[in-house]
């Protein structure tokens, strides 16, 4: 299967070098391939499932503790303003 690179890529707004674009064209088609090929096998009577292991997410309680007061959490910033982080401005205005 061929997928058009060139279009994919302007619709994501992404700038491709021309070696990219073959690049891309060949390792896309070859997933898309598979993907096709994988189509082919007998799935009838097979449960979905995530994940086969039968581990399950652990995590501790959460528990409320107190937390550093303002000037612990500043105490080992460069830069301080009345009691705040001061950081370089990220926006043009």
């Amino acid at each position: 299967m061929v997928i058009d690179v060139l279009h994919v890529s302007k619709l994501a707004n992404l700038k491709l070098k021309e070696s990219e674009v073959k690049t891309f064209t060949e390792q896309l088609s070859s997933i898309l391939d598979y993907i096709e090929k994988l189509k082919e096998v007998k799935t009838e009577g097979v449960l979905e499932t995530s994940q086969i292991t039968g581990l399950v997410n652990i995590t501790r309680d959460d528990k409320p503790r107190p937390s550093l007061n303002q000037e612990e959490t500043v105490a080992n910033s460069k830069e301080i303003h009345n009691g705040f982080f001061e950081v370089e401005a990220i926006l043009d205005q």
